[in-house]
């Protein structure tokens, strides 16, 4: 998966827009203005590309311990949050699978007025 990928499996879910809320390098996709994906442009440049993912925390946990890939959230809750890396024992298939379980988690999180206008959107 490239950067161009991500960028557009990110967009093509509901009501996802894209972000620079902290700085030029950190790109943030979110559903009803909550954070579900981040990543550092300058790290894809650099070939060290990683996702910022929200996690369910028992599954964070787990993941962690069969993935060497897969470690606490930088920057983040390391409870609620898992940087994933690309180029290591993580497939594409397993990415978009995280990505999705990421999105959905933000997205049950929000209130059920959110989720029927990003429904709607």
């Amino acid at each position: 998966m490239d950067i161009q990928q991500l960028y557009e499996f990110c967009l093509s879910k509901k009501g996802v827009t894209e972000h620079f809320p902290f700085d030029e390098d950190t790109l943030v996709f979110k559903v009803g203005e909550k954070m579900f994906c981040l990543t550092s442009l300058q790290e894809w440049e650099k070939g060290n590309p990683s996702l910022n993912l929200k996690c369910d925390p028992e599954k964070a946990e787990e993941l962690r311990a069969e993935y060497d890939g897969i470690r606490p959230g930088y920057h983040m809750s390391k409870v609620h949050w898992n940087t994933v890396d690309f180029h290591k024992d993580v497939s594409d298939k397993m990415m978009l699978e995280l990505i999705n379980d990421s999105y959905d988690l933000v997205f049950k999180s929000l209130t059920k007025k959110l989720q029927a206008e990003v429904i709607n959107s």
